[in-house]
């Protein structure tokens, strides 16, 4: 995939471009911090996935959805995610009305953002809906793995812990994901709470 993200946060930006050096299905990752040539930099570079921050006070005159709803009309086949920490229902929704493919927490794990991507750029869409008014079923050990977190290990800790693999650690960690309908570890030690599977810290 050819990735082309607008984001002013230049950190922001530099940590995910080295988070996705590891990544064979990732063959082009840019950023850019000047959206007055946007339409021509898409022409030229062709991405086959554009994510935005809804925050670009720093870059531009508007704000992630609109500049985004601006590039739909004129690439209606363009695949947009909005990639910010900006996540609240209203702009979930507008970004769903402007076009955009999919909505995506910033505090989510690299490999996992990468995993969302994939099915977007196959055609997918991925908004995700939030919803506490059930009781979700985890497993012992994804218990156990969703305390660890709460108390601030690693997963080569929690591996270390629990005796079995990174990977092991990080399907775990993927299928509370799945299960909270959540994207970070702290959305997912959060509702764990809530939903009494972790313990408050003292």
């Amino acid at each position: 995939m050819n990735i082309l993200l607008i984001d002013d946060h230049t950190l922001f930006a530099k940590s995910l471009a080295i988070a996705f050096e590891d990544y064979d299905e990732i063959k082009s990752f840019q950023t850019i911090q000047n959206v007055d040539n946007i339409m021509q930099i898409i022409e030229r570079e062709k991405p086959d996935l554009l994510l935005i921050d809804i925050n670009l006070s720093n870059i531009s005159d508007e704000d992630g959805i609109i500049l985004s709803k601006m590039i739909i009309e004129h690439y209606p086949s363009i695949r947009i995610v909005i990639l910010t920490g900006y996540d609240l229902p209203v702009y979930r929704h507008e970004a769903k009305k402007a076009g955009v493919k999919g909505f995506v927490n910033k505090n989510i794990l690299p490999e996992q953002l990468l995993q969302i991507l994939i099915q977007i750029n196959k055609g997918h869409e991925y908004f995700l809906t939030k919803n506490l008014d059930y009781i979700c079923e985890l497993t012992e050990t994804e218990i156990k793995v969703l305390q660890l977190l709460s108390e601030g290990n690693k997963r080569e800790t929690i591996a270390e812990k629990l005796y079995i693999s990174k990977r092991t650690v990080s399907n775990h960690i993927q299928n509370i994901f799945s299960k909270f309908e959540v994207t970070s570890s702290l959305e997912a030690v959060a509702k764990g709470i809530k939903l009494g599977y972790v313990k408050n810290l003292q």
